[in-house]
């Protein structure tokens, strides 16, 4: 039987780490850069609370919408 809570956490820890590496990618910083601008937005919260069922979005877009909806984690 598969316990659907572990299912869901499994899921989005993927789905930070493939938001971690396309920030990343995207922005030309480097993975520890990313993770430190991931864990301190509004996103990571959202996603790990499950707020509007964006943590069902893709990746690509979370990013773009981290990059244009939180600017002061960039400066």
């Amino acid at each position: 039987m598969i316990d659907k809570e572990k299912l869901e956490r499994v899921y989005k820890e993927f789905l930070e780490e493939k938001i971690i590496n396309y920030l990343a990618e995207v922005k030309k910083f480097s993975i520890r850069q990313a993770m430190d601008i991931y864990y301190r937005s509004r996103l990571s919260l959202q996603i790990h609370d499950g707020s509007f069922g964006i943590e069902n979005m893709d990746y690509r877009y979370l990013v773009q919408d981290l990059i244009e909806n939180e600017p002061e984690l960039f400066s």
